[in-house]
């Protein structure tokens, strides 16, 4: 399975809409959402890319009541985490967060066999015991290359795709 994670969207639509146009391209089945979306309005260009996508807080989401009611209203296409979401994948198992210190903690528990998250809008990648931890950068631009990755769930690749 193809996951797309991506991060620290921060309003900016033109670079979000390349990153969806990519992630259809490539056939990619969901996306994780690492946080820092900021206004509502762009869980409405993460519903058009009309795949299942799961999120976090960041610590610039401002409207954390309508970001939620969106979620809600998404007919199941958005699904809204607070601190820490979790998908089981059946032989792969995701934790993902906003910040690196929930992150460390997450992959030190030995539970994931990948632990994604955002903030600092640098991509990385790094590992911990066995869990391959993994900032797939930012979205907006603002601190470097745009872009986001693509995990392959059965070979566990990553693939950094910038959309500069």
């Amino acid at each position: 399975m193809k996951i797309a994670v991506m991060s620290d969207s921060h309003d900016n639509i033109p670079n979000l809409r390349k990153a969806l146009a990519i992630i259809k391209s490539e056939q990619c089945e969901l996306i994780i959402h690492c946080g820092d979306f900021v206004a509502p309005f762009m869980f409405m260009e993460l519903k058009q890319a009309g795949l299942p996508v799961h999120c976090v807080f960041g610590n610039n989401d401002g409207d954390r009541y309508l970001l939620t009611r969106l979620a809600y209203e998404s007919n199941g296409l958005i699904t809204l985490y607070s601190l820490i979401g979790e998908l089981d994948l059946g032989s792969f198992k995701i934790g993902f967060t906003h910040e690196w210190p929930v992150a460390e903690g997450l992959a030190a528990t030995g539970k994931y066999n990948l632990v994604c998250f955002g903030h600092s809008h640098q991509h990385h990648t790094d590992r911990i015991g066995a869990t391959t931890v993994l900032n797939p950068g930012e979205i907006m631009g603002k601190d470097g290359n745009p872009g986001f990755c693509i995990v392959d769930t059965d070979n566990q690749k990553i693939s950094r795709i910038d959309i500069s």
